[in-house]
């Protein structure tokens, strides 16, 4: 009997596609939209069958790596917190939104083309990232470690600039900087 849910993927299954997935990431992020899906097929050591039965069509393929980023992102601020001191974890979150804005800058093209035929691959993005934020700002309030008068969605906004301005790895080290610079404003001095 089905309820209509689909069905959880075998072990082997599950490790192809997080392959894809991850290959995907690194190929969009070097090559863009030029990226061609065997090369994903092979830098993830599966077939261009495989690839294409879970990813029937380039956009589907952006779409799931655009959404599995966003995950990604968003549920390792439980573990950070967990790890480090709240301003530590937000620090180190940042990075990792960098490392999400770099793979994403790659897929741009694709996520505004498949935006134009009325999808929506970035759906509820926003509102997780704010969440994600919101959680490490309420940890750092807590400790007393950053201002009160900052909102998650002045953080986003600052994220979002810092993005803008230093997309591509190649300004990395631009981007880090200013992440930095928006973080000791936000920081409580003693």
């Amino acid at each position: 009997m089905t309820d209509g849910a689909p069905r959880p993927l075998r072990a082997d299954a599950r490790r192809n596609r997080e392959k894809i997935l991850a290959a995907a990431v690194r190929v969009f992020a070097t090559e863009g939209l030029d990226a061609h899906l065997e090369r994903i097929a092979k830098e993830a050591g599966v077939g261009s069958a495989t690839l294409y039965r879970n990813f029937p069509t380039r956009e589907a393929l952006v779409e799931a790596v655009h959404r599995n980023e966003v995950a990604q992102l968003c549920d390792a601020v439980p573990a950070l917190l967990a790890q480090k001191p709240p301003v530590e974890a937000l620090r180190a979150w940042t990075r990792l939104f960098l490392d999400y804005v770099t793979a994403k800058y790659g897929m741009i093209d694709a996520l505004r083309a498949i935006a134009a035929t009325g999808g929506n691959p970035c759906g509820h993005s926003r509102d997780m990232i704010q969440a994600a934020i919101a959680s490490l700002m309420d940890a750092c309030t807590a400790a007393g470690a950053i201002r009160t008068d900052v909102r998650p969605t002045d953080i986003s906004a600052a994220l979002e600039g810092i993005a803008l301005a230093s997309a591509g790895a190649e300004h990395r080290e631009q981007a880090e900087r200013l992440l930095d610079l928006t973080l000791d404003g936000l920081t409580v001095r003693r």
